[in-house]
């Protein structure tokens, strides 16, 4: 499961990540989308997102060539590039996304509504 960074999320959601048996996985592009928010003032987060994660139990995913690969070569249906790099790695690690973002079903990833 990949998660991005959804400020509110739903009931499943929380159930699906809460779940011990399931592997909870944060994008590097979901840190580096916080940051540049962050600097921007547009969000607040907690300084040390990553001390953050590993408290949390949830496992870093680092953007590797071929998610790279992947997101690059996507279908133009979503301009965002940390989204395409989610989807990308969704696509990659058959890992679910939890999102709010309808362009998403475009892909045909498999999703958890945020």
């Amino acid at each position: 499961m990949v998660v991005g960074c959804p400020l509110r999320i739903s009931e499943e959601a929380r159930d699906q990540i809460s779940n011990p048996d399931n592997e909870v996985l944060v994008s590097a592009a979901s840190c580096w989308e916080i940051e540049i928010k962050r600097s921007l003032k547009k969000l607040t987060a907690p300084e040390e997102i990553d001390d953050v994660i590993g408290q949390c139990g949830f496992v870093e995913l680092a953007i590797s060539i071929v998610h790279s690969m992947k997101a690059g070569a996507l279908p133009l249906h979503h301009r965002d590039p940390f989204d395409r790099m989610l989807i990308a790695q969704s696509i990659c690690e058959s890992a679910f996304i939890v999102t709010h973002d309808q362009m998403f079903q475009l892909y045909g990833v498999p999703l958890i509504p945020a």
